[in-house]
């Protein structure tokens, strides 16, 4: 028990409330797990009382896409539902969005084999995505059976062959039946025909090195699998939403099917932002081996320029970290963990696993960079990393807002906190941090995981099993 659990109520006094909208001035009172009024001046006898007076006062982030858990060729992503629900919450983030595997015959043993990993083990509250990569008639019908699980996203792949993939006019019945029961279809858009061909070539001749996992992606690639995507939508009546956005190409064919009435969203990461293919030229260019890849600097100023014009919809992580070296321990929580990470590519690109750390550092990476160098404001800030992410995945008011009635994730902001970053700061369970040495200006002192302080001045106050798995309902905004 912390020193604020001690009372009944919390009053959060004197802090500024940013939300998707406004900034405003006012006091926040939480009881039982959610805010109970939001107004001047309020009084509460009993309370324990917070001053926030200088501070900014944000709904918890809400990451949309992650990977927690998942097994990859010869290792699993070193985080789990805990310690990726930990770094989340030290960087102000108190609810991730994480993804099924379609490894059980039926749907529903999928999603509880799933939710197995979680129980007893998830430190923030989390929701999930069901993908969908192998199709039949019994699978078709089974996907509306979902939304009573609290499940209303299925995502599809235009790359992977032979493992994830599917064909156009499966993913166009997927789209069709989602879009009859108010769900939404996610697209990881690339080109798997062009990489199978661009990989055997160059691996025949012998082109091992980390960049050509991007050399073998290409950019045109996904451009026109955003396309696609995008026609496939328009003849299905369906709403799509573009993961991990990284092209330039795949941002203009998200503004013409828009400027076409498309229901289609996009989604970019902070890899895509900073870092290009430059980096896997580095010697330790594994570090950044993801995918889709790092693309080139004009891309990056592209996407930039599409968050300032409030043209991309929100800003997940795509959190899937490997270590650098799983041959030498790091300590976490005082214990020695070692788990095989990229080392396992050392020779061939294609044996690297695919992934990179980045639930804890999306929000204050996103202000010093965004809001603090004025390319973003703080309302875009509110809006990319929580209030939209809510209102497209069925979760607001009750996540992603400030509001009487929505769940207590608080995240009290230290506008003025200069952060030297970097690994040793970072709380992902893996070796290596992309933002090493990044001095950042901006950073959660305090967060509220439904009324209660998971975090407080860097100390963690949350424990395994407090997440909750939410229910997210269909039919919701399309943005």
């Amino acid at each position: 028990m912390t020193e604020f659990e001690e009372n009944p109520g919390i009053l959060i006094r004197d802090g500024t409330i940013i939300t998707a909208e406004e900034s405003i001035q006012a006091d926040i009172f939480v009881e039982n797990e959610i805010i109970t009024e939001v107004g001047l001046s309020l009084e509460r006898r009993d309370a324990q009382v917070i001053d926030a007076r200088g501070k900014l006062i944000f709904p918890g982030g809400i990451d949309p896409h992650v990977h927690l858990d998942l097994p990859m060729f010869d290792t699993i992503s070193s985080d789990d539902y805990y310690t990726g629900g930990k770094a989340a919450a030290f960087g102000g983030t108190t609810t991730v969005l994480d993804f099924v595997p379609q490894k059980q015959q039926t749907l529903t043993a999928s999603v509880d084999t799933w939710k197995a990993k979680s129980k007893g083990t998830a430190s923030i509250d989390y929701g999930l995505h069901m993908n969908i990569t192998r199709l039949d008639e019994k699978i078709l019908q089974e996907i509306p059976s979902l939304i009573d699980q609290g499940i209303t996203t299925l995502k599809v792949f235009t790359a992977y062959n032979g493992r994830l993939r599917l064909q156009d006019g499966e993913i166009l019945r997927v789209m069709r039946k989602a879009a009859a029961h108010g769900m939404l279809t996610m697209l990881h858009a690339e080109n798997g025909d062009v990489i199978e061909l661009l990989t055997h070539e160059a691996l025949t001749n012998e082109n091992t090195s980390p960049e050509w996992h991007a050399l073998t992606r290409p950019a045109w690639g996904a451009s026109e699998s955003v396309m696609r995507g995008i026609a496939l939508a328009e003849q299905a009546a369906a709403a799509l939403y573009i993961v991990h956005l990284n092209t330039a190409g795949g941002f203009e064919q998200l503004q013409d099917g828009r400027q076409r009435g498309v229901r289609v969203m996009g989604e970019t990461c902070p890899a895509y932002l900073f870092f290009t293919i430059d980096h896997l030229r580095r010697e330790d260019g594994a570090k950044w081996v993801c995918s889709p890849p790092l693309r080139s600097s004009a891309d990056t100023q592209v996407l930039w320029q599409a968050l300032s014009d409030g043209k991309i919809q929100t800003l997940g992580t795509d959190h899937c970290p490997f270590f650098y070296d799983g041959r030498e321990a790091i300590l976490y929580e005082g214990e020695p963990v070692s788990i095989p990470g990229k080392e396992l590519g050392e020779k061939n690109f294609t044996k690297i696993p695919n992934g990179l750390p980045g639930v804890g550092d999306r929000l204050a990476i996103l202000w010093t960079y965004g809001v603090g160098q004025g390319k973003i404001s703080a309302q875009q800030f509110v809006a990319l990393t929580s209030t939209n992410p809510a209102k497209i995945f069925g979760l607001y008011p009750k996540k992603g807002a400030l509001e009487v009635g929505s769940d207590a994730d608080i995240v009290i902001w230290d506008p003025n906190r200069r952060v030297t970053y970097g690994v040793e700061f970072a709380q992902h369970r893996t070796d290596y941090n992309m933002f090493e040495g990044w001095e950042l200006v901006g950073y959660p002192e305090t967060v509220f995981l439904r009324g209660k302080i998971i975090v407080h001045k860097d100390e963690w106050q949350g424990e395994a099993g407090m997440g909750q798995f939410v229910h997210r309902r269909a039919g919701a905004e399309i943005l």
